[in-house]
C-alpha cells in the first residue's frame, strides 16, 4: 500500500474515533516565531501603532519621487494620462479647518488623494506596502517617510524644512486637509449604525434587465492601449480588452477579457515576462500608452545590431528624453533577471 494511502487511511480512522469521543491527532506544525509574526504585522494604524522607526526629510523625498515615482504620477503630483492625480484640490483654509471645502462645493473637478485622504498613516501604510507599482515593499523605511512626505509639502500641509517621521507624523496629520472628513455613524463601521446609502431597489423576483448601464464610450476604446494588459503580473486581475468593439446591446456582451496574445509559441511566454515585470502598464504592442510601444521601438531600432545592448543598458539604468520628457524607471538585478530582459529585448526587436 503506498505512503499516500497509508496517509489516508490513518487520517479516516482518527476522524472516526474523534466521532467516538477520542480527542482529535494533533495536527503537525508549529507556533510562529516573532520573527515570522513581525514580517506581516506590517499594517499602521491612524493612532500610529505599528509605525516603525525612522524618518525622511522632504528634499530627500523629492529625489525618490523623481526616481521612482514621477514617471507614473507626474513630476507635481499631478499625474498623467494614465493615472489620476494624488495632489491638488486642497486650500490652506482646508488645512486649518480639517474639511476640504471643494469636496462639498464641487468646484474641482477630479476628486485628488489628498482631498479625500483624513490620516497621514494611510498614505504611509499604502506607499510602505504597494509602491514603487513596478517593484512593490522596495522602498526602506525611511524612503518611505521621505517620500510621505515630499507628498504632503506638495499639498502644503507641511513646510520645505519638514522632516517626518513615528516622533512628528502627529504634527502632520494635525493638518491633513480632510482629517475631519471621516465619519464613522454609519453601517460600515457599527453594524447596528445608519446606512450610508438609500436604494429603492427591487430585491425579490426581481426583472432581468438586458441594458448596459455603463461602459467604456466607443471614441475612448483603445485611445491608450489595451487596458486588459496595463496590469501589475501578479494578483486576480480583471480588465476589458480595448482593442475590441464595445457593447451596444445586451448585458452579455460585457465580460471580463484576457490579454491578447499568441496562441502559441515564445511570443506568447515574452508577452507573459512583460505583464510580469509591468511594463505593459507603460507600453502597449502598436499603440503608445505612458512610453512607446514596442511596435515604435523595433521600427526606431530596425537593422541596429547593438540595439539590444543599449536597450538593456537603459533599462537597468533608466532613462528619459528619447520618447519625451517622462522619464523610464530603472529595473535593476533585483527586478528583472539578465534572462528575462534578453528574452524581452530580442521578442520586442524581433516581432513582426
Amino acid at each position: 500500500m503506498s505512503r499516500s494511502i497509508n496517509a489516508a487511511l490513518a487520517l479516516a480512522i482518527a476522524v472516526l474515533a474523534c466521532g467516538a469521543g477520542a480527542a482529535p491527532p494533533a495536527m503537525p506544525g508549529r507556533p510562529a516565531t516573532a520573527q515570522e509574526v513581525a514580517a506581516w504585522d506590517i499594517d499602521v494604524r491612524p493612532d500610529f501603532t505599528g509605525l516603525p522607526k525612522g524618518s525622511g526629510s522632504v528634499l530627500a523625498g523629492q529625489a525618490v519621487w523623481e526616481g521612482k515615482c514621477a514617471s507614473c504620477h507626474g513630476t507635481f503630483g499631478e499625474s498623467n494620462e494614465v493615472f489620476t492625480p494624488l495632489i491638488g484640490g486642497t486650500t490652506a483654509a482646508d488645512a486649518a479647518s480639517g474639511r476640504v471645502a471643494s469636496l462639498v462645493s464641487g468646484r474641482q473637478p477630479q476628486k485628488t488623494t489628498l482631498m479625500k485622504l483624513a490620516t497621514v498613516s494611510t498614505l504611509w501604510d499604502y506607499i510602505n506596502r504597494a509602491m514603487p507599482w513596478t517593484a512593490p515593499k522596495s522602498l526602506t523605511t525611511d524612503e518611505v517617510y521621505a517620500v510621505t512626505a515630499y507628498m504632503l509639502n506638495m499639498g502644503e500641509v507641511v513646510p520645505d524644512d519638514f522632516v517626518l517621521s513615528d516622533r512628528t507624523m502627529a504634527q502632520a496629520q494635525q493638518r491633513m486637509p480632510n482629517r475631519k472628513g471621516m465619519v464613522s455613524k454609519h453601517g460600515l463601521w457599527d453594524i447596528k449604525g445608519k446606512p450610508d446609502v438609500k436604494s429603492v431597489a427591487c430585491m425579490t423576483h426581481c426583472p432581468v434587465e438586458a441594458t448596459v448601464r455603463s461602459s467604456l464610450p466607443d471614441g475612448a476604446r483603445n485611445a491608450h492601449g489595451n487596458l486588459a494588459q496595463q496590469t501589475r503580473g501578479f494578483g486576480a486581475t480583471r480588465g476589458v480588452d480595448t482593442t475590441q468593439a464595445g457593447p451596444t446591446a445586451r448585458l452579455a456582451a460585457v465580460a471580463p477579457a484576457v490579454a491578447t496574445a499568441p496562441a502559441s509559441g515564445p511570443g506568447k511566454a515574452t508577452l507573459g515576462l512583460l505583464q510580469q515585470h509591468a511594463c505593459m502598464a507603460c507600453h502597449a504592442l502598436d499603440t503608445k500608452v505612458v512610453g512607446p510601444s514596442f511596435k515604435a521601438v523595433r521600427e526606431k531600432y530596425q537593422g541596429d545590431s547593438a540595439a539590444a545592448a543599449r536597450l538593456a543598458d537603459k533599462i537597468r539604468q533608466g532613462s528619459a528624453g528619447t520618447w519625451g520628457p517622462i522619464p523610464m524607471p530603472a529595473q535593476g538585478q533585483g527586478q528583472v533577471t539578465d534572462a528575462d530582459l534578453a528574452a524581452m529585448l530580442a521578442w520586442i526587436l524581433a516581432t513582426p
